[in-house]
């Protein structure tokens, strides 16, 4: 008997496999993937945000389906929180050195990562799940290949004793004390305990 699957929309690999690892407790589902083009919807609020995006995606895909999406964010505490949401279209215009530069004139230079997960299981009902890692902007070190990880250093109070970005850290460290792998953790007790 085969397994009943979650599709997680997504068109990245590495990501996939990311969610892959920090979903390996739950044995009952398989964690496949679709790539949808999704709009990317502007608002301040990350739970809209992600409510929006599963709507989207359950509007297109077969009924019956369990979906989950994801979307993160990286708020700058002396910003107010941003760019919070838009840190992807940061990404796609500035270098990191750039966007790091954006704190120069603040003394403060901490920030949160996170990243809220919606889920919507086979009936369409939708659960939310979100996790935050505070942290601090620094000059990149480590790994440049996976978004912002490479100026974002987690608190000491995180866990992250060795005081490494996020691009600096063995994987399953990071997904230890990572605002997604805070997410997924809650989204993986929530499918565990559905049986």
């Amino acid at each position: 008997m085969s397994k009943a699957s979650v599709l997680f929309v997504t068109g990245n690999a590495n990501k996939l496999k990311e969610v892959q690892r920090l979903l390996s407790k739950v044995t009952q589902y398989e964690i496949t993937n679709q790539n949808l083009d999704l709009e990317e919807i502007q608002e301040s609020s990350l739970e809209e945000i992600a409510r929006k995006k599963i709507l989207q995606a359950i509007a297109v895909l077969p009924k019956g389906q369990r979906v989950v999406v994801e979307d993160t964010a990286l708020g700058f505490d002396a910003l107010n929180g941003l760019p919070g949401a838009y840190i992807k279209w940061f990404l796609k215009k500035m270098s990191l050195d750039d966007i790091v530069k954006i704190l120069d004139p603040f003394e403060k230079k901490t920030a949160e990562a996170i990243t809220t997960v919606a889920y919507s299981d086979e009936n369409g009902d939708i659960k939310i799940f979100q996790g935050i890692t505070k942290g601090k902007i620094v000059k990149p070190r480590g790994n440049l290949d996976f978004g912002w990880d490479a100026i974002f250093e987690p608190l000491i109070e995180e866990g992250n004793k060795d005081v490494l970005t996020y691009g600096e850290m063995a994987k399953d460290f990071k997904n230890s004390l990572s605002h997604r792998g805070k997410a997924f953790k809650l989204f993986e007790e929530y499918l565990i305990t559905q049986g």
